[in-house]
């Protein structure tokens, strides 16, 4: 009987001293999102979740380091909706999932995505507001949000973001008026356009930025 307790003992040491595997949260995060997608032309039919680093899956790409960069579903015949725990993936630097039929809203979580170059989700069927905490994302260079059924203001935190280049809102149902300052002052007005209660551009000091936004 002591020698199977001593095994016991041995065998529980040996796995409380292996490491969690790194990769178990980005797993469970792009798990979480496969789980929320409907996937007729199945892209996704080798995203297996039982394996502890995603970096094998298709249209997923790790660093040296075999955390995910990059999630690469563009033009996918994907449905869907969009989930809070795609904001775990903290190396994220590509979101690439336009043209597809997600639904839904833009999570808040995905503010936590500090790596974040790249937010690409133009042609689906996002609806709600855009979220302010995309403001954190101060890597953000491309911004394209275009094509979809957003309403609610362009969160004026977006124009304080010093490495965003491309701004596209356009054909969705945004109101207020458009930002001018920083980051957006070199924004062309067609990427704002087909916003049919969207005012601007703001003129500073002189138009309510919520105007026709109640």
């Amino acid at each position: 009987m002591a020698t199977i307790e001593l095994l016991l003992i041995i065998c529980l040491s040996i796995v409380s001293s292996v490491p969690a595997a790194r990769g178990n949260s980005e797993v469970d995060a792009l798990n979480a999102f496969r789980h929320s997608l409907t996937d007729p032309d199945k892209v996704l039919e080798n995203w297996d979740p039982n394996l502890v680093s995603p970096c094998t899956w298709f249209h997923v790409t790790c660093n040296e380091d075999d955390r995910v960069t990059r999630v690469d579903l563009g033009n996918s015949n994907l449905s869907g909706h969009l989930v809070p725990e795609l904001g775990k993936l903290e190396h994220l630097q590509y979101l690439e999932l336009y043209k597809n039929n997600i639904q839904g809203t833009i999570p808040t979580e995905l503010g936590n995505l500090k790596s974040l170059i790249s937010l690409d989700l133009y042609n689906n069927n996002i609806s709600g507001k855009i979220p302010p905490s995309l403001g954190n994302l101060k890597s953000l260079v491309f911004l394209r949000l275009n094509d979809n059924r957003l309403n609610g203001p362009i969160p004026r935190v977006l124009t304080g973001i010093p490495s965003l280049k491309v701004v596209d809102v356009s054909n969705n149902n945004l109101c207020g008026t458009i930002p001018t300052s920083g980051s957006f002052e070199h924004i062309p007005s067609n990427n704002f356009e087909n916003n049919p209660r969207l005012e601007g551009p703001e003129l500073q000091g002189l138009a309510t930025y919520d105007t026709n936004c109640s």
